[in-house]
């Protein structure tokens, strides 16, 4: 293996720092994507590329929609305590 090998696989090693911020929820964009399209992928029985865009834009939509209510319940319950 050469250096530049050696490099990037020593980027993997430390762990990505994401800020107790709310555009660190943008790091959830593509984790949704990736866990909607596998998920499709493994449980459609024939893959159709127009039915398995829409199944896994379903699920994507539908994990992000449940995360932002889930947020918003928790930062309203945060603002009732702290005030």
């Amino acid at each position: 293996m050469s250096a530049a090998d050696f490099l990037i696989i020593a980027a993997f090693t430390a762990p990505e720092v994401i800020q107790p911020e709310p555009t660190s929820m943008l790091w959830l964009l593509p984790l949704a994507a990736s866990v909607s399209i596998t998920y499709k992928a493994t449980k459609l029985p024939t893959i159709k590329p127009a039915n398995f865009i829409r199944e896994a834009a379903i699920l994507f939509a539908s994990i992000i929609t449940f995360v932002v209510i889930i947020m918003l319940v928790l930062h309203s319950l945060a603002w009732l305590i702290t005030e």
